[in-house]
């Protein structure tokens, strides 16, 4: 017995505990917490402890947690839906020619709508048998396959809106493929000479449009005409601004921002600003950088809706 326990004492030092995965550090002076999916450099789901509660080893663009709990990815060169245990269970591949995806986000329609780059820069429509049952031919003012578009989307009219980084553009197009309206972000009450490259085009409940201005770094909302009618720059907030890429606006105003040069360091991964320039929550893991895209889930455990 006495060589028994010895044995078990031994076995307990020798074997390391295992504790659940946390990392990074929610900072909020008002006691802020959110769980969220987070994509980029790292493709994980983090809890309001940030502890991870589901993560896959690639990089990505973008993504959501689906209404079933399936958690829709755009990879560069595919688009992948998985249960929590990692299931595939819808794929989308790159279309032969072109170079890059930007977006995967699901319609109401139950079709998936991604943004292709390369030679032929398009929006499809894949449908849940994986089949492309719509195609929009857009229109970058490039041929750098990178930076034609980032995070389009479609519109309960039946158009789509579409950020163009090298065009400073927001375009609405029709379902034919026609531009029926362009916004300009460089526009010279935003800073001429600036690289205000629009990345989102995020559409807010009263019609005005949002947008994160990557290199500029800032953050603008757009009438339907295209003046500005929000803007906030890193004068505004401390400098916290690096390279802004995609958002999350909150049914409360507030907006959730990921900001993809950010290191965790001097400049938060995600932060969260108020319509007063307020910063009421960041979130910083130590010497990573690459915050591509931000899905708010829950708030001090209420469940967040929003447009992104």
């Amino acid at each position: 017995m006495k060589l028994l326990n010895q044995s078990m004492i031994l076995l307990a030092m020798t074997t390391p505990l295992v504790f659940a995965e946390h990392i990074g550090e929610q900072i909020s002076e008002t006691g802020i917490k959110h769980s969220f999916l987070m994509t980029g450099s790292k493709t994980m789901i983090i809890g309001e402890n940030c502890e991870v509660i589901w993560k896959h080893p690639a990089k990505s663009r973008s993504g959501e947690v689906l209404s079933n709990g399936n958690i829709l990815i755009a990879f560069k060169k595919e688009v992948k839906e998985f249960t929590r245990e990692n299931e595939i269970v819808f794929h989308h591949k790159l279309s032969d020619g072109n170079k890059e995806i930007s977006t995967a986000k699901r319609l109401e329609n139950g079709n998936t709508l991604v943004a292709e780059m390369g030679p032929k820069p398009r929006l499809l429509e894949i449908n849940s048998k994986g089949e492309r049952v719509v195609e929009v031919p857009i229109e970058p003012e490039t041929t750098n396959s990178h930076m034609q578009t980032r995070m389009a989307r479609k519109l309960a009219n039946g158009h789509y809106i579409v950020p163009h980084l090298l065009a400073f553009s927001i375009k609405e197009y029709s379902a034919e493929g026609s531009v029926v309206n362009t916004i300009r972000t460089d526009r010279p009450e935003l800073g001429e000479g600036q690289k205000n490259w629009p990345f989102t085009s995020i559409v807010l409940q009263d019609g005005h449009i949002y947008t994160n201005l990557t290199q500029g770094n800032k953050a603008a909302i757009f009438s339907s005409t295209g003046s500005v009618v929000w803007e906030v720059n890193n004068a505004d907030i401390g400098g916290r601004f690096i390279d802004p890429c995609g958002a999350h606006c909150l049914d409360n105003g507030n907006i959730v921002i990921a900001n993809f040069a950010g290191n965790g360091v001097k400049h938060p991964n995600l932060f969260e600003i108020t319509r007063d320039k307020k910063v009421v929550w960041e979130y910083k893991i130590p010497k990573q950088k690459g915050a591509h895209d931000i899905q708010v889930l829950t708030t001090n455990g209420q469940k967040v809706e929003g447009m992104r």
